[in-house]
């Protein structure tokens, strides 16, 4: 889990652009708004749609489509030292702040499009403790008519920005809406070199009136850009370093189109599975299924392992193989059924572990660099591409120099997912992995890349 401090020295925008965030794909604008009667905006606190989609609106806008702020919470823990203003005025002048900063963006956007702004009140800081009540009050609100929906990034770092994007993300699923997610905190501790999500996403260039008109926005924002007085604990929350990651001629998205599934739903779509179909891609019988293993088995390099992380186990099958050829063993999967019968399968094994999580946003509690193979069969493509680079940089990360990725995966069609097999090799190719085997057929392709380093053993 990512932790960091509004107060320490960020990544600056200067370093965005010189790894070349204005080279991004650009928003399918005439796409995205072709059949949309208004765009949806969900933020956690008052100054998220503005920093974060204040130029997607204006495109709306002068689409002549209405754009409706849909506020969470009202942003009153922002300074929870203040000697100077209780939660219940930061919320008032918060209040006061959005409208203004929402009637400067429909000034400048100069079209009859309305923009309107709801407020529901839930408490700053605790949306994942109404997340039942958050998801029926956006329901309702997405139902309305057909809509474009924009939210927080569900990988923000930021708890009410990080509940906010799942649950706009079920919803978007459930209704086929497109969703944008913008980050906010996303710009501030992520490395551009370290961590590669941002490389799948989109961008929405801003001309120089799309610019001052978000620029004029953003200033209404006071209580969180200036300090409110002069005392400790009134300091601005939004440094002017931070600012500027927001006043760049773009803004950046993840996009997810209607249709399209990645871990948000995934949970879901394999415990139904297991519960329908107990072994529902036939590990016991399927004769494609032993021959892959043995060639699995046999491509590795080292007779014996000390640290192996299986990720997807499934229902245990493989990973009582592996458990052969290692002093311990940390089996995950996403499905408890799934892990009940793995359970099973490991019974033997006491240095087997297994744990229900759901990859890449709930990661084990690992230390770097300790693990010696990661194994990935056949899960890659049920991420969406940038839920597929963080999961590479965490694997990454918890490799000791010299360990090994293990990657396998069908190269047929997957119906349902965005990526296939071979798409997932090659976004793994874009870090500097050493290739030690390559076993390809007409069924699946194995490989296995080595972290650069002393290899153990």
């Amino acid at each position: 889990m990512v932790t960091f401090s509004h107060r320490q020295q960020g990544t600056s925008a200067r370093t965005w652009r010189d790894c070349g965030i204005g080279d991004l794909e650009p928003l399918p604008l005439d796409q995205l708004f072709g059949s949309a009667q208004r765009l949806l905006v969900l933020a956690a606190h008052p100054d998220d749609e503005t920093l974060g989609a204040a130029g997607i609106m204006l495109e709306a806008l002068r689409r002549n489509i209405p754009v409706d702020v849909v506020l969470c919470t009202d942003g009153e823990a922002s300074h929870p030292d203040s000697p100077t203003h209780a939660p219940a005025q930061l919320a008032r002048l918060r209040e006061e702040e959005v409208d203004q900063a929402m009637r400067q963006l429909h000034r400048n956007a100069g079209t009859a499009a309305e923009i309107t702004v709801d407020r529901l009140h839930l408490p700053d800081g605790r949306l994942a403790e109404h997340r039942e009540e958050l998801r029926e009050l956006l329901l309702e609100r997405a139902r309305r008519s057909r809509c474009v929906l924009a939210s927080t990034y569900r990988g923000d770092a930021h708890g009410d920005h990080d509940v906010l994007g799942l649950i706009a993300a079920g919803i978007a699923h459930q209704l086929s809406l497109f969703h944008l997610e913008f980050p906010i905190w996303y710009w501030h501790w992520a490395s551009p070199l370290e961590d590669g999500r941002w490389w799948h996403w989109n961008k929405l260039e801003l001309d120089e009136a799309s610019l001052d008109a978000k620029r004029t926005a953003l200033s209404e924002h006071r209580s969180q850009t200036q300090p409110l007085s002069e005392k400790p604990g009134d300091e601005a929350m939004l440094s002017a370093e931070v600012m500027e990651l927001f006043l760049q001629p773009q803004e950046v998205f993840r996009l997810t189109r209607p249709g399209e599934k990645d871990t948000a739903m995934s949970a879901a779509v394999f415990e139904d599975l297991y519960l329908e179909r107990p072994d529902p891609w036939n590990y016991r019988d399927s004769g494609y299924e032993e021959r892959k293993r043995r060639i699995l088995l046999s491509s590795l390099t080292r007779e014996r392992y000390g640290t192996v992380l299986e990720l997807g186990c499934s229902i245990g099958i493989q990973t009582a193989a592996l458990a052969e050829r290692c002093d311990s063993l940390l089996a995950i999967d996403s499905s408890r059924t799934a892990l009940e019968q793995a359970a099973r399968e490991t019974a033997r094994f006491e240095h087997v572990r297994l744990e229900q999580l759901l990859l890449p946003g709930q990661w084990p509690q690992l230390g770097q660099g300790t693990v010696d193979l990661v194994v990935i069969s056949e899960i890659g493509y049920f991420l969406a591409a940038d839920e597929l680079e963080e999961l590479l940089g965490l694997c990454a990360a918890a490799l000791a120099p010299g360990g090994e990725l293990l990657l396998c995966h069908w190269l047929h069609p997957i119906e349902g997912w965005p990526l296939d097999g071979r798409t997932v090799h090659r976004i793994a190719h874009r870090r500097p992995w050493e290739r030690a085997v390559m076993h390809e057929e007409r069924d699946f392709l194995l490989e296995i890349l080595g972290k650069p380093g002393t290899t153990h053993g």
